[in-house]
C-alpha cells in the first residue's frame, strides 16, 4: 500500500511535533506526502495549511506569524488558520478576488503535542485513561524519521514472534521460540490484544522496574488504533505499570515520523526519565534497524508474502486498512505486481487445531482465492458491541 496515495488515511489525528517547538516562528513538516507548515494563530490556537503561498508557489514556512496571521516572506501575503488569504500588501491591504483558500488541516494540542487530521476525523481523539490519571506521570520519549512505512511499525509492535530474536540485547529471551497466547476483541476503532509472558531482566532494566530477578514477566494490554496508532500497557509483577504510546506518522510512501511517549504509575524520584528514555531507545533501536530493510510498500492483500499463526494481529490489520479503504470508495493503490518469492511444492503438514497450520503448508495457507486468513487469524474474532 502507497500509504500517502490514500486520502481516508488522513482522516484521523497524528501526533506531528511537541507543543513546546511551536513558538514564534511558523514550523514545515512532512505529512502524507505534503509539506505543510504549522505556526499559531490567534489566541496561540496551532494552525496549519499545505506549505505554499498561492500566488508564486513560496514556502509559507519561510515567513513570520503577524497578530496571528501568517505571512508570506516573498511579498508579504498574509493567511488565516482556515487557509484564506486574508490580504494583499500591493493592492492596499484587500484579500484576492474569489475568496481562494489553501488546503487546511485540522489542528489540536493534547498530551504536549500538536495534532493533525485532514477532513473530517472519522474518529474521536483515542481515549487514553492514564493520561487522566494524577497517578501516572507523563515521559516524552522521542520524535524522528524512519525508512519504512507506517504498517510496517504498527505492524512490528503487536508482533509477538520477533522479540526472542530481535530483541536479545534488551528484554528477549534466547531459545523461546513459540509466542504467547494472544487474546483478541475487535472494536470499530481498531482492537484489543492481551498477553502474559516471560522477558529477561538485564541490570538497567532491573534498577527501572526495582525487580532483581533475571527475568520477569509481562502482562500487556494493547490497542491498535486504526490506522496507525498503538496503546501498550505493561504490567510487571511488583505494581509497576508502564504505558507507551506510538503513532507512525506517515511522511512519504517511505517514511514514517515515529512519535514515543509513555505513561508510569511512578516518580522521577524513583526512577529519572532519562533511565526510561534510554531503556525504551535501547529497545525501538533494535526493531528499527530491522524495519528499514523491509519494503515500504507494504501489502494489504495477504498473498502477497507468507505468514505463520503468530501474524495474526498484522491480518487483522490488513483486513481491516481494506474494508476501510473500500468503504470510502478506494481500493489499495500499490507498485507491486508480482510476489517476490517462488512456490515450491505442496507439502503435507497436520492442519489440526493443536497444530502450527498454514505456516509452511500451501494446502492450509494459499487456496485457489489466495490465503486462508481466517483460519491463520483464527477467526471467528469477538467483536465488541
Amino acid at each position: 500500500m502507497l500509504q500517502t496515495q490514500q486520502p481516508v488515511l488522513q482522516r484521523f489525528w497524528y501526533p506531528v511535533m511537541y507543543s513546546r517547538e511551536l513558538v514564534e516562528q511558523p514550523k514545515a513538516i512532512r505529512f502524507f506526502g505534503q509539506d505543510v507548515v504549522l505556526w499559531r494563530a490567534e489566541e496561540g490556537r496551532p494552525a496549519a495549511v499545505i506549505d505554499r503561498c498561492m500566488h508564486r508557489t513560496a514556502r509559507l514556512s519561510l515567513g513570520w506569524v503577524d497578530k496571528g496571521q501568517l505571512r508570506c516572506r516573498y511579498h508579504g501575503w498574509a493567511y488565516g488558520a482556515n487557509g484564506a488569504c486574508l490580504a494583499v500588501p500591493q493592492v492596499g491591504g484587500r484579500p484576492p478576488a474569489g475568496q481562494p483558500r489553501l488546503p487546511a488541516f485540522h489542528c489540536q494540542e493534547r498530551l504536549g503535542y500538536i495534532w493533525l487530521c485532514k477532513g473530517e476525523p472519522l474518529h474521536p481523539f483515542p481515549h487514553i485513561p492514564e493520561a487522566e490519571d494524577p497517578g501516572f506521570r507523563l515521559v516524552h520519549e522521542f520524535i524522528e524519521t524512519w525508512q519504512c512505512s507506517s504498517l510496517r511499525v504498527l505492524e512490528n509492535v503487536f508482533d509477538m514472534a520477533h522479540i526472542n530474536y530481535v530483541h536479545l540485547g534488551t528484554f528477549g529471551v534466547a531459545g523461546q521460540d513459540t509466542p504467547p497466547k494472544l487474546d483478541i476483541e475487535e472494536f470499530e476503532g481498531g482492537f484489543h490484544m492481551k498477553a502474559h509472558f516471560e522477558v529477561a531482566n538485564p541490570d538497567d532494566q532491573k534498577r527501572n522496574l526495582g525487580i532483581p530477578g533475571e527475568r520477569t514477566t509481562r502482562t500487556l494490554d494493547k490497542t491498535w488504533y486504526l490506522p496507525f496508532g498503538r496503546r501498550m500497557r505493561i504490567t510487571y509483577p511488583n505494581g509497576v505499570v508502564q504505558v507507551i504510546m506510538n503513532w507512525a506518522v506517515p511522511m512519504d510512501d517511505d517514511r514514517t515520523l515515529m512519535v514515543q511517549f509513555a505513561l508510569r504509575n511512578d516518580t522521577e524520584a524513583d526512577v529519572p526519565a532519562e533511565e526510561v528514555i534510554a531503556w525504551d531507545r535501547k529497545v525501538t533501536l533494535e526493531d528499527k534497524v530491522v524495519l528499514e530493510t523491509t519494503e515500504w510498500d507494504t501489502p494489504l492483500e495477504p498473498v502477497r508474502e507468507r505468514h505463520m499463526p503468530a501474524d495474526r494481529p498484522s491480518l487483522i490489520m490488513r483486513r481491516r486498512l481494506k474494508a476501510l479503504l473500500e468503504a470510502h470508495g478506494e481500493s489499495e493503490r500499490t507498485r507491486i505486481q508480482s510476489n517476490f518469492y517462488e512456490q515450491g511444492p505442496v507439502a503435507s503438514v497436520p492442519t489440526s487445531p493443536g497444530s502450527q497450520a498454514g505456516m509452511d503448508s500451501t494446502a492450509s495457507e494459499v487456496s485457489p482465492a489466495g490465503v486462508d486468513v481466517e483460519a491463520l487469524e483464527g477467526r471467528p474474532t469477538r467483536i465488541a458491541s
